[in-house]
């Protein structure tokens, strides 16, 4: 409701430039862009967390559907006189573990999905001036991924970074270095286009993988990256995105992909804590 009377004022105001100064206009004409790049902005944050809050909503709904079944359990348990205390004593046990269990899953997933999505908006928004041919970034099952076209990154059937490269990987670096807690594994990808050399790159196996170290290279050495952070390698044309049978599609399925996420030891904390059978 804000930013529609925001929008009302300003519509007004940009009426009325006949009774203003052209520096008032341009003050007013100035503001009323700004509040369209906003409203663009938070449309986008909202579409985020409406997928955020869907995810959860499904999650929530297993664990309760979980909670029911062992409580039905319990109910069972005390229906029959048969039953000595001692297993009562124990399904109750097992019930308050599985609960707090649910309770702390519930949390850390709540915590991982709110950091994924506050990175996956600032690389958004770092990348806001990048043709989204070029990259893509999205957020899915847990973990941050950025597309990356091979156009944008190499000559064909090379893998040395082009100069244009640079200034995308140095602000996915920052994003990346903002974020230290969490691992990246770079990815190269081909399309089936065969290629076949006595020289390096051999074929589609080593092309892509030399492309997925050559970005991990960029990031350690110019971008201050720890590369303990970093695995890369190669699928070759074994990962599509779409069909090799058009152009458009072999372009889509030439791509490397950056992907971060929680390292693999905060996933075994999270293991660590489920109840015990």
């Amino acid at each position: 409701m804000k930013i529609i009377k925001i929008l009302a004022v300003s519509a007004m105001a940009l009426g009325l430039t006949s009774c203003i100064s052209k520096k008032q206009y341009d003050a007013l004409s100035s503001n009323y862009k700004q509040c369209i790049e906003n409203i663009g902005e938070r449309q986008r944050e909202i579409q985020d967390l409406k997928s955020q809050n869907s995810a959860l909503t499904g999650e929530n709904t297993l664990l309760k559907s979980q909670h029911d079944a062992l409580k039905s359990s319990l109910d069972a348990c005390l229906s029959n006189t048969g039953k000595s205390s001692a297993n009562i004593d124990k399904l109750v046990g097992e019930i308050n573990a599985s609960n707090s269990y649910i309770k702390q899953l519930i949390s850390n997933n709540a915590k991982n999905d709110s950091l994924n999505m506050a990175l996956s908006n600032k690389l958004k928004r770092s990348l806001d001036n990048v043709a989204d041919d070029d990259v893509q970034v999205k957020v899915l099952k847990g973990v941050v991924m950025i597309s990356l076209s091979d156009k944008m990154l190499y000559k064909t059937g090379d893998y040395n970074i082009l100069p244009a490269a640079q200034e995308v990987l140095g602000k996915v670096a920052k994003v990346i270095n903002d974020y230290d807690k969490y691992s990246v594994l770079i990815e190269g990808n081909t399309d089936n286009a065969p290629l076949s050399s006595a020289n390096l790159p051999r074929d589609n196996w080593d092309l892509s993988a030399l492309r997925g170290t050559a970005i991990a290279k960029v990031l350690q050495t110019q971008f201050g990256v720890d590369p303990a952070r970093i695995t890369a390698g190669g699928r070759s044309e074994y990962n599509p995105k779409a069909t090799n049978m058009s152009v458009s599609g072999r372009a889509e399925n030439r791509r490397t992909e950056i992907i971060i996420m929680p390292k693999l030891d905060e996933f075994m904390k999270l293991m660590d804590i489920a109840p015990k059978k």
